[in-house]
Order: structure tokens, then sequence, then C-alpha cells
């Protein structure tokens, strides 16, 4: 039995999982993860992050180098019996909004992602362990560790776990949870990595061939000068059954539906045989272990969801496990995890159905192409939680917070749509709810006057307080005082025209454009005596939107996820005595 306990040992080093650990890290948790790969695990097929995801990667500090190690989604060229017949830029009239900075995903090879959040990981201490497989998971009879064999025949104790381990999941077989769904036997893609001869091909564009009786798809991967993604519908034996991907069978395929000769490819490596699965985990925790991820579950590849899905799960949980481990929130918080998540996989599997479908359509017309995956719906920024027990509007949330569990209508069984109606909220009509992805704006910081944004302030392991118009200085200074050392910032968001000392606790910026104040549907606020208070939670969604004297529901919202606030006498002992729980 390994004598160090591991608040978090994180199961899978992939994109999910390195992120989880790179956020749980940043907090000062005790994180370990491994891999049953000997080496780092390399595969291209997540194709890069989409707006949602590009978000998380900024808030853990990575963002600069995806842009700089990627490239901007590319315009598709569509061919048909070899001759190009349409070009298509989904992106071309999307651009950055005050509120929305990325609008558009990032082309990055998976494995190139993948060494970036290493490199950020091992800049907190933590390395992964290569060549390690989980084979077994016991909870403690008392509930309060598991301990984790692994092939090595050796066991260790951890506080939690989290699978992160794909499709195959260990963890989820360990456990016992089902993944019940459906494998499309007839919708096959063979893929791989592969070189063209230099100049075969312009690598500003996505070239797409669909032919009655096959498709090849090739996509420049950033970073190289020869490299492509290769898809392609499989070669068949003669009873019709698909064959196994083959650096000679990409050839021929090359041959059959593009004017490029076979011998213009010239390597072809991690070749894989994909089929369309649509499945889902019965539940996404049991106990002190965690599902996240393609081990949670997986669906069709049409709108690039999988990769970044898991990011999403992973940022979902890696701040209610930050806020337990440190003896702030009860373990109660954690339930949200699979409360929000898991009716957001179930909406995933629906919509990536959906496109798959429009796209199989799209295609059989000449100038049909992958462009049809591609709705607003894929960009992630659309995902919230109205339904959750931690989205509660001001009139509600007294009461509510008052209580140490959510209610009954927070079961995994009875949890609603992500697109369900809006309830009403604290701000205009229109206006971001409860539940909702708080929106981006520039500012300009009050003290140094430096251009910034919202989500600079955002950033990093904490809650966010907000406080627009007079009336909410009060509360941001109860919150300073009461929370200031537990995870919460507060930051004041003066109106231009506001005059007077801009201080006071925490951070304080100027929406010199009223761009926040349109954002967060303040307007009507901001120059009142009332205000708005406005809870961010850390993963950047809203928690509650409140008029400012009604600090009592600030307060106990706060309390929901950050305890009763700072010790009278400064006391480290409950972070201790939560972390030997």
């Amino acid at each position: 039995m390994g004598n160090d306990l591991a608040d978090v040992l994180v199961v899978g080093a992939g994109p999910t999982g390195l992120v989880l650990a790179c956020d749980l890290a940043r907090r000062g948790a005790a994180v370990r993860i491994v891999d049953r790969s000997p080496a780092p695990p390399r595969t291209s097929r997540a194709k890069g992050p989409n707006a949602r995801s590009l978000e998380i990667l900024d808030d853990l500090g990575v963002a600069e180098e995806v842009f700089a190690a990627g490239s901007d989604p590319l315009p598709m060229l569509k061919y048909r019996d070899r001759l190009p017949v349409a070009e298509t830029d989904p992106w071309a009239d999307s651009a950055p909004s005050p509120d929305v900075p990325y609008v558009r995903g990032r082309l990055i090879a998976q494995w190139r992602l993948e060494e970036i959040l290493r490199d950020r990981l091992a800049g907190y201490g933590v390395r992964v362990e290569l060549g390690r497989e989980v084979v077994g998971l016991t909870e403690a009879a008392d509930g309060r560790h598991v301990d984790v064999t692994f092939a090595e025949d050796r066991t260790e104790r951890v506080r939690y776990v989290v699978g992160c381990d794909g499709a195959h999941s260990s963890v989820r077989k360990l456990l016992g949870i089902g993944f019940e769904g459906t494998t499309a036997e007839d919708q096959v893609m063979v893929c791989g990595d592969v070189d063209l001869a230099e100049g075969a091909l312009d690598r500003t564009r996505w070239h797409q061939w669909f032919d009655e009786d096959g498709a090849v798809m090739l996509c420049p991967i950033p970073g190289t000068r020869t490299g492509w993604w290769f898809q392609a519908g499989p070669e068949r034996d003669g009873r019709g059954r698909p064959l196994a991907p083959t650096a000679d069978g990409f050839r021929r395929l090359l041959a059959r539906h593009t004017a490029l000769p076979g011998r213009a490819l010239t390597r072809a490596e991690l070749l894989s045989t994909y089929r369309v699965n649509v499945r889902m985990a019965d539940r996404f925790r049991a106990g002190r272990v965690f599902l996240a991820g393609d081990a949670a579950h997986v669906h069709a590849v049409a709108g690039g969801l999988g990769m970044n899905t898991g990011i999403q799960d992973a940022f979902n949980l890696g701040w209610k496990l930050g806020l337990v481990l440190a003896g702030h929130a009860g373990a109660e918080l954690l339930d949200t995890y699979e409360e929000e998540r898991l009716p957001v996989a179930a909406r995933t599997l629906d919509l990536t159905s959906e496109r798959l479908r429009a796209t199989l359509e799209a295609i059989r017309r000449p100038g049909g192409g992958l462009d049809a995956a591609i709705t607003s719906d894929t960009t992630g920024l659309g995902v919230g939680y109205r339904w959750s027990s931690l989205a509660r509007v001001h009139d509600e949330a007294s009461r509510f917070y008052e209580t140490s569990r959510p209610d009954e209508t927070s079961r995994r069984d009875e949890a609603p749509r992500p697109d369900e109606a809006p309830r009403p909220g604290g701000g205009l009509p229109g206006s971001p709810q409860p539940g909702d992805r708080a929106p981006d704006a520039p500012s300009v910081d009050a003290v140094t006057g430096a251009r910034t944004r919202l989500h600079r302030v955002f950033a990093g392991p904490r809650t966010t307080v907000l406080g627009f118009g007079p009336g909410s200085a009060a509360v941001l200074r109860e919150v300073a005082a009461a929370y200031g050392d537990t995870g919460v910032r507060t930051c004041r968001v003066y109106a231009p025209y506001e005059s007077g000392a801009r201080s006071g606790p925490g951070t304080a910026v100027v929406d010199d454009e009223g761009h926040a104040a349109a954002a967060y549907g303040t307007e009507a606020f901001s120059g009142t005596d009332t205000g708005t208070v406005i809870v961010v939670r850390p993963d950047h969604h809203l928690g509650l939107s409140a008029p400012a004297d009604d600090a009592g529901s600030v307060h106990a919202y706060l309390r929901r996820l950050h305890g009763a606030g700072r010790p009278r006498n400064g006391s480290p002992a409950l972070v201790d005595a939560a972390r030997k729980g």
C-alpha cells in the first residue's frame, strides 16, 4: 500500500484528463495522473478545440500556445468526380464580439494540444505516470478513500478517482456502470495521419471528395510542412465488409477519388477504423469515483464535439472537487457534476446524431460537405445549466441555500434538457440567466488604466462576485471581508459616468463602452442606488443575479460553495480536517 494519499487520481492522459489535472493542480490539490500507454498517447482524430474550449484553455493559461501551434478553421473545397465543384467557409461571416472573444475553433493536432497541456501540468510539478494500468477499484467501508490496484500488483490509496480513459474505459467497467447505446456497423470511416508530396495540394483548404461510391477527406495538419489528416470511406472485400486501413489502401483510395496518384502519399501512420457509436454511461459517479469525457459518453464525430465535451466535463468537475478538498464546500456539491453534465451529454448525443444525418444527406449532392455538421450549437457557447440546483434566482436563493443538499428535482432521472425554457433571472429580458455562460466584456482596469476584459478578471480558480451600480459596494465589502481567503474575488464594475474614488476591496474595472452592462442586462440598475450583484462560478457560468439590496441571497449562495467564510481565528484546521477525511 502506498504511503502518500493523493487527493485525486486521474486515469487517462488525453485532453480531458490533462485539463482536469491542470485545474486541480493550480488549486493546490495533490493530483496524480496515470496512463496505461508506455509513451505519451499520440492521436490526431480530434482536430482541435471549439470556441468554448478555447475559453477554458485561456483560463488555464495555454491559449497563446494553442494559437501559435494551430491555425484557423479552413475553407472547405468540395469535389465530385475528381473536379472541384464548390467552396464553402462556414466561418466567413463570424467575427468576435465584445461578449464572445472566440467565435470559431482552432485546428491543432490532438497530440500537440496534449504536449502543451503536459507542459503546463509539469509547471505545477505533476507529470503523467506512464505505463500504469488500473485493474482494481475498491472504496473503503467508511467511504473516505479508494484503493486503486495497478497491473503491477501494487495498491495505492487516494481520496477520489476520475476515469478519463476513453470509450473502452477500464474505470467504467470496474465500476460495473452500463454504457448503453448503439453502434452503426455500416457507418465506417478509416483515418490516419499521412504525408503527401510537397505541393501536392493547396494547404489553405480542407479538401473533400464525395462520390457515389466513396469519399476521401484531406485536411492539412498545422505545424507540419507535408502532414495531413486523412479520412475516407473504407475499401471493402467481395462481401462488402470494410477492410482494415493500410498505407497501400490509402494510396488506392487517393488514386480512386482524387486527381492525385497514389504515390503522392509518402507516409501513413496512426491508422484506425472509426465506427459511429452513440452511447452514454448510466451514471457519471459511483461514490468517490467519477467518469468524464469518452469514458462517460461517445457520439457521432459530426460537429467535432467529442474532445470538446470532455474538456468541458473536466472544467465542470475540477472546481467542485477543489472546493470540497479545500474544506470549503460540502461533499454534496459533487452531486451537481452528474446533475449538470449528464443532460448536456444526452443533448450532445442527439445533436451530433442529427448533424451526422444532415451531413450524410448533404454529401449525396454535388457541393455538399462537412460544413453541414457545423452550426452555432457546435461552438459550445450556448451550453448552460439553467435547470441546475446551483442556478437559483435571488428570491429563491436564501431559502434554498439554507439547506445542505439539492432538492429532489435535481436527481439525474428528472434532470431537464439543457434547452428547456429559461426561468426568470435578476437582469433585463434577454440577459443571461443563472446557469448560463458568463459573457465577456472589454473594460479598463480602474487602477492602472490598462485595457482588460471580464474573462481576464475571472481567470484562475476562484468564484467572482461582480457589482454593478453604487448600491453594490456594501455587498462587495462584506463578501471580501468574509470570503477573501476562501477562493472568492470581488470586482466592482464602474459605469463611465460614475465619479469619485474608484477604490475598495478586490478588483475594479470601468465599463468604458457599456459592454459589460449590456452583456449582463444591468443597464437599468447600474446608475441607481440599488445596483446589481452577479456571482460567477469558477467555470465561468452564472450562479446568481440579484439586486444589491438582497445581500442575503448573495451570502447564502456563497455559503453553498465556500462555507461560512474566513475562520474567526484564521486557523487552517478546516482544510486539514477535510484533507484527512
